[in-house]
């Protein structure tokens, strides 16, 4: 979780580069004094497959638990959609943290897995610029050097956040994408396109499935019985979708008979014109 004020000028300037092999001390346990205090007064963005994720283990459909659980900060030069883990407006507690800890620890956000690293990556990666870890000690925390060493790598692996890794790529693939240095902002109904396809997944499935969408793009039949079912395979498949639509990428096929029809249609009125 960031500190305040922490910025991407001050962790490359301030703080040591760990890398797989590393290691650091630090536990954390209800032993501690500061046990659950992270949990609150904190921002946490949730990444699409966070939101996958405690959706799932809470039994609900994503737009209810988007509407429950989080909000989205919106001002007029933002150019993407975020949405942020909703804190209890009295306590400004995680709705999730009890006196005996996290209830959905299984399913906790990437951001509350990576603690106390953090993670930079730069845009393109070279030999001499790669992707880091760092440490984060706040005064809050007072687990460090205590307890277990741990190698960054044994940390990743104990904390289950290869899964959040893989499951994020795409997403971070597409943030990270040239399009956004050069763009405007994105019309308020590519805005909800955006956030629909990355957050809200159930309310994208029906998109997929109660719209014309399947009989204008060409989807292979067992990807299609994916998508009734798999939510890993519809987030990947709803990247894909975003990439075409703004990107204007070859991520999806239109059938072939739509094509010759719009072909026909823009000669005609060209001839009518």
């Amino acid at each position: 979780m960031p500190e305040g004020g922490l910025t991407a000028e001050k962790i490359l300037r301030d703080y040591p580069r760990l890398g797989p092999e590393d290691r650091f001390t630090f536990r954390c346990d209800a032993g501690l004094d500061c046990f659950t205090t992270c949990c609150a007064n904190v921002s946490i963005v949730l990444t699409p497959y966070d939101v996958l994720r405690l959706k799932r283990a809470l039994g609900l459909d994503s737009s209810a638990f988007l509407a429950r659980y989080t909000v989205s900060p919106f001002s007029a030069d933002q150019k993407i959609p975020a949405v942020l883990l909703k804190m209890d407006p009295e306590t400004k507690r995680c709705p999730f943290v009890t006196e005996g800890g996290c209830r959905v620890y299984g399913h906790r956000p990437w951001a509350c897995r990576m603690y106390p690293l953090g993670s930079a990556e730069p845009k393109s990666p070279t030999p001499s610029e790669r992707g880091f870890h760092f440490l984060l000690r706040e005064p809050l925390c007072h687990g460090h050097d205590q307890g277990r060493t741990w190698t960054v790598r044994e940390w990743i692996v104990a904390e289950g956040i290869e899964d959040y890794d893989a499951m994020g790529a795409p997403f971070r693939e597409l943030m990270l994408h040239d399009f956004w240095d050069q763009a405007e902002p994105l019309s308020p109904q590519k805005m909800e396109m955006y956030f629909i396809a990355c957050y809200d997944l159930d309310r994208f499935r029906r998109f997929v499935f109660e719209t014309r969408f399947l009989e204008l793009f060409d989807v292979d039949e067992a990807r299609v019985e994916a998508l009734h079912t798999d939510d890993e395979s519809l987030l990947e498949f709803a990247i894909q979708w975003l990439r075409f639509c703004l990107f204007e990428e070859r991520t999806m096929r239109v059938k072939p008979a739509v094509l010759a029809e719009r072909q026909r249609a823009a000669q005609e009125a060209a001839e009518l014109g």
